[in-house]
């Protein structure tokens, strides 16, 4: 697996999960859209991950699953922390996250990879 890739992707997803969560702490209209957010960021990384390692379909889906649970379980470690979470959606909002990122891989995979225009 392409470690360098799966680094930036996971703290891109880290830090978006990370600012939602706080942001969310203080406004509870974001806080209402956490579901959403965390998964959308965890398919976002799952995305990044299978551009970024131009990787086998297996690598992309691995890789994108990895990438989506390891940050939304940060962001949720975080807002339990914090008391806005409880403690058993740490495991199911990694799970559900992990299928995101999955699935934030397949795309990533899926799309052709864009070419270099001549200078």
């Amino acid at each position: 697996m392409n470690r360098r890739a799966l680094a930036i992707a996971t703290a891109a997803g880290v830090v978006l999960q990370v600012a939602m969560v706080v942001a969310g702490h203080l406004e509870p209209a974001i806080k209402a859209a956490f579901a959403i957010g965390g998964m959308g960021f965890s398919f976002l990384a799952g995305y990044i991950f299978a551009r970024l390692a131009r990787a086998s379909w297996g690598a992309a889906l691995g890789g994108g699953a990895a990438a989506g649970a390891v940050c939304a379980a940060v962001g949720i470690a975080v807002s339990v922390a914090l008391k806005d979470a409880p403690v058993l959606l740490l495991a199911l909002g990694t799970v559900s996250s992990a299928v995101t990122g999955l699935i934030g891989g397949a795309v990533g995979r899926m799309l052709p990879a864009g070419r270099a225009k001549p200078a």
